[in-house]
This record gives C-alpha cells, sequence and structure tokens, in this order.
C-alpha cells in the first residue's frame, strides 16, 4: 500500500511534528499498521462515532468500562494491561497507546493526535487503491460533537463525509437536528452523492412503514452484498422525542430476521448489519438472529482490535466496533467462493495523523468550513495544568470542570452532567479555547437548568441512570455512561439490582437526608420546551473567571461488589 516516496514524505511530516524517532528503521514498524495486504475478494471499511472531529484530536480511552453478568470480563469490558493480554499487544508501543489510557499524557506527547478528516481521507483512498470495490460504511454519530457542526446545522459534516467517500450510513445522534433536517439531507444531499442510509428498525408510529431504507445490497466484484441497518434504538428516549415525533425505533429482532431472510432470498451471498445498538446489544443481537455474517457497530465508543465471534443456531456472527472521534478505521476483507464466505481477517487501524499525510482537498474543505467561525473558535477562555479528558464509566476531569461550572455559576448544591462519551481530551498545558468547549457541549438542546429536588429524588435519578449502564440485559442499557454528579459522594454496587445500587450519599460531610431539598444544576434535559442559559455560556463564564485549571478533585463514586473486574484499573 505504501512506496517509497511516501515513506519519505511521512518520515518528513513526522519529524517536523516533533516525535520522537529513534530511527528509520522505529518508524517503519509502525507504518507496517497501514500496509494490509489485500485478502479476499469483498471489502468493508467501517467508521463510527467521530462526533464531528474533522481536526487531529487528543482522545483518552477508559481507564473504568465494567461489564455485568455474562459481559464480566469479557470485550469490551476490558481496560488497560487487561486489553493489551487479551489481545496480544506488546505495552509502550503506539497500538498500545492508540487502544487504552496507559501514560496517556506521555504517549500522547510521543505519538502525536490522532484522526483528521483530512488524514482519514488518505487511509481511505489508500484502501480503496489495494481494495478495488471496497466500501465505506458511516456507523452514525457523525453530524454531531463540534462547534461548527451545531453552528452549520450539520452541513459541515455532510460535506466532509461526501468528499471522503462515504458509501452507506445509519445514524444516532443525527437525530437530534431534527427529522425534517435528516430527512432534507437523506433526500437533498445525499441522494446526489448516491450515499444510502439505512435504518431497518425506524419506522412511523402511526402505521409502522418504514421511514428509511431497511438495507441496500451492493455488488463487490460479483458478490452481492447485504448492508442492513439499525439506528440506535432508544433515540426518543436518551435524546429528546420532540424531535422525532412521528417515529418509532426500538431493537426489533423479529423485524431485522424478515430483512435478513429477505436478502438472502434475494441473492445476498454476504449479509452484514450497520448498527449503532452498543457492542453489547450487538453481541445479544448475534445470538438471537441467524444469517447475518458481521455486525459493524458504534454507539458505546469501543476500540475493540478483533471481532467477538458469537454463536447463534445456524452459525457464526462477527461483532465489531470501531471506536470514535475519528481515531479508528476498521477493514474486513472476506474471501467469498461458490456462494459463502470461506475465510475472513479484521484490522481496526488507529488514524495517527502524524503518520498519514493530510489530503490536500479535504484539508482545504475543512479550512473553508472553519474559516467564518475561527476568530469565535479560537477565543482562549483558560489554561489547564491537570489532563483534561471524558471517558469512563463514573467521571472525568473535563467533566468535572463542567460539574464545578454549574455549581459555581448557577449558584447549586449538587449539579449532574450527562454520561456522554464524545468530548476530546487536553494535556497539561494546552489552552482551552472555545472549540475545546464545544467539542464537550455542543448539542441542540443545551439549556442549563437549576431546580429544587428532595434527596430522594436525586437518589432515584442515580438509580435509573444506573441501571442503564449495569442492567444485566443489555437490551435494556441505553450505552451512554453514569450521569456526573457534582457535590455529592456516594457508593456504587453495580453488580446489586435497581434501588439496591447507590449508597452513603454524602454532602459536604453529611448524610444527603430524603426529604431536604436541594439546589440541583443540570443540563442536556429531554423535555421540551426547557430554556436556560447553554451550557458552554455557563463553563466560558466560568473558565474565564478563574483563567487556570489547578489540580482537577475528580468526584469518583466508591465502587464495591466487583471484586477483580478487569474493567477496572
Amino acid at each position: 500500500m505504501m512506496n517509497r516516496r511516501e515513506f519519505l514524505q511521512i518520515l518528513a511530516v513526522a519529524a517536523a511534528s516533533g516525535m520522537a524517532i529513534d530511527s528509520k528503521k522505529a518508524l517503519a514498524g509502525d507504518l507496517d499498521m497501514y500496509n494490509l495486504p489485500r485478502f479476499g475478494n469483498v471489502s468493508l471499511m467501517h467508521m463510527t462515532d467521530c462526533h464531528a472531529q474533522l481536526l487531529p484530536i487528543y482522545f483518552r480511552e477508559p481507564n473504568v468500562n465494567i461489564g455485568i453478568g455474562g459481559a464480566s470480563g469479557k470485550p469490551p469490558h476490558l481496560v488497560g494491561e487487561h486489553l493489551l493480554r487479551h489481545y496480544g499487544i506488546k505495552p509502550g508501543t503506539r497500538e498500545a497507546h492508540a487502544f487504552t489510557y496507559i501514560d496517556f499524557v506521555q504517549a500522547a506527547r510521543t505519538y502525536g493526535k490522532v484522526g483528521g478528516f483530512a488524514h482519514l481521507k488518505t487511509l481511505v483512498d489508500r484502501v480503496r487503491a489495494s481494495r478495488p470495490g471496497s466500501l465505506l460504511l458511516d456507523g452514525g454519530d457523525t453530524w454531531q460533537g463540534s462547534a461548527t457542526s451545531l453552528w452549520t446545522n450539520a452541513q459541515d459534516m455532510v460535506d466532509a463525509c461526501i468528499a471522503l467517500g462515504v458509501n452507506v450510513m445509519t445514524a444516532h445522534w443525527e437525530m437530534t437536528f431534527g427529522a425534517e433536517r435528516v430527512m432534507e439531507i437523506v433526500n437533498n444531499d445525499f441522494k446526489k452523492a448516491d450515499i444510502d442510509f439505512v435504518a431497518q428498525n425506524v419506522i412511523t408510529a402511526d402505521f409502522g412503514d418504514q421511514v428509511f431504507k431497511p438495507y441496500v445490497v451492493k455488488n463487490i466484484n460479483g458478490v452481492n452484498v447485504a448492508i442492513i441497518g439499525q439506528a440506535f434504538p432508544y433515540t426518543p428516549i436518551a435524546n429528546p422525542r420532540h424531535f422525532v415525533p412521528d417515529w418509532s425505533f426500538g431493537i426489533q429482532d423479529e423485524n431485522m430476521q424478515k430483512w435478513v431472510n429477505d436478502a438472502r432470498a434475494k441473492g445476498a451471498q454476504v449479509v452484514v448489519v450497520l448498527s449503532h445498538n452498543g457492542m453489547d446489544v450487538d453481541i445479544k443481537m448475534a445470538s438471537r438472529v441467524t444469517g447475518i455474517d458481521a455486525i459493524f457497530g458504534g454507539h458505546t465508543h469501543d476500540g475493540v482490535p478483533q471481532p467477538v465471534q458469537v454463536k447463534n443456531a445456524k452459525g457464526t456472527t462477527l461483532v465489531t466496533n470501531a471506536g470514535s472521534n475519528g481515531k479508528f478505521l476498521g477493514v474486513m476483507d472476506f474471501d467469498v467462493r461458490n456462494g459463502k464466505i470461506a475465510g475472513w481477517k479484521y484490522k481496526l487501524l488507529p488514524i495517527f495523523s502524524n503518520l498519514l499525510p493530510e489530503d490536500a482537498k479535504m484539508a482545504a474543505l475543512i479550512r473553508n468550513v472553519r474559516a467564518p467561525y475561527e476568530s469565535k473558535l479560537n477565543e482562549k477562555l483558560a489554561v489547564t495544568e491537570d489532563f483534561l479528558y471524558r471517558r469512563g464509566n463514573f467521571n472525568g476531569t473535563f467533566d468535572q470542570v463542567i460539574l464545578d461550572a454549574l455549581m459555581k455559576v448557577k449558584g447549586a448544591d449538587v449539579a449532574f452532567s450527562p454520561g456522554f462519551r464524545w468530548g476530546t481530551s487536553l494535556l497539561p498545558g494546552d489552552i482551552i479555547t472555545m472549540d475545546r468547549v464545544m467539542d464537550q457541549t455542543a448539542i441542540t438542546y443545551p439549556a442549563t437548568t437549576l431546580n429544587n429536588m428532595t434527596g430522594e429524588t436525586i437518589k432515584t435519578i442515580l438509580e435509573d441512570v444506573c441501571d442503564n449502564l449495569f442492567n444485566v440485559d443489555p437490551y435494556y442499557q441505553q450505552g451512554g455512561d453514569m450521569v456526573r454528579v457534582g457535590g455529592i459522594q456516594y457508593t456504587v454496587n453495580p453488580n446489586a439490582r435497581i434501588g439496591n445500587r447507590i449508597s452513603n450519599m454524602m454532602l459536604n460531610g453529611k448524610p444527603v437526608s430524603p426529604t431536604k431539598t436541594y439546589k440541583v444544576a443540570g443540563w442536556a434535559s429531554v423535555g421540551e420546551n426547557v430554556t436556560g442559559t447553554p451550557i458552554w455560556e455557563v463553563v466560558a463564564e466560568y473558565l474565564r473567571d478563574i483563567k487556570t485549571i489547578k489540580p482537577v478533585k475528580l468526584n469518583l463514586p466508591k465502587i464495591v461488589g466487583l471484586g477483580k473486574n478487569p474493567g477496572l484499573a
């Protein structure tokens, strides 16, 4: 895939970026990850959950990703050294940095930023050159997550994905732009670009008609490949229902089986699902629905180096998940002979921006998108002395900054912030710009609130959200992380049942009283007609005032009842 000229070009880019390189030989070893020998005759590329990150970023993987019940100790619920051992990845390497949180700050300074659509475009084009006919699948959560995506009403990401060469897409956060805007893009931009938007589980709430194509069939080198869409099943619960009032979602295993059978009956030799279920849900679905060769999953942001092979009544389904924030590109190769898959190979490729030169046209597109907003994006709000990140089941340091801002600016005793899994990371010494704040907060329902709640109500909220994360049945999980809590310390037992997971709630050294009323600040309410100052304005006001983020006092619960769970660092 890479000739000598390209190698020398990358060597120059890496050296210019300040990357520590001991020798050309060492760099060549890093570049081996992008040299994928061609295999078979059907190739599918997969990206998911980029959350509108057009430029290279830092993004830390979790140190807490707890699996419950049958998922305990199994992918994707492995972190740090547990993950490295399971997949045979050598510690201290570039690949170890990509897949884990270990020594993140030092490794990030050594290996540089990840992602960026101009660098991703270079890799996509190289894979296509070595694998004629290959398709690029987009698992959704693509149009949301940055200032420019919000301010352009998703147009920046639509244009970038067209330029990237996306072939098929499904969705989740896309729906938060509203049904009308989604249909405008699907019926105009995507139709002109020949991009298929698929979602078998999105139907009208009245008569149950399909809103989008349930699947498409693409001929790749003489092989008919069906790609069935599975949008995020809990969209009207996890996000405001009033954005998509006339559409129904759900998991819909029976309908999925129907469409798999339909595709097979019409001559599909390979059937894959482009899913935004979350990996645990995909694993369960793969055990129940037969005839699916592979599931290309998203939503839970799990960077899983190799597929989980799930057995069902009629065979085996490969379940993959390709990380988030533009950090990875999955490449699945099938060798199809006599109408059946004779073999497969899979690689989840980290996108290191200092190893992959920019595609010039994509870089120009990104510059043009950002140009009208540069002064606003680059406003310097504060400097951080701490490492700021968002990712992990319970809290992150950037989440804590948001909580602290809510409590101070809103005058609250307690603060809640959603357990969103998107949001870029900042290294100690980095300037916090409005651009980076928007990476954490850019949604279409950003209003902050201040409400009076009893201690009993607060506990009920924590129990409900905790059950969404730790229910033993994946079909009752909604895929986010635990609501972030400011002010209150508590103990959590993920293995307990709902109503009994949260205990020992304390505020300022005193037990939280079930009957006492507390002032609780929050944001991102899914209710209709909620008004309030946008969260990014609250955080910006806080940062302008304090000017420097000192080492963050991270409010984490005491976790009990898990023993030696490999989802815990």
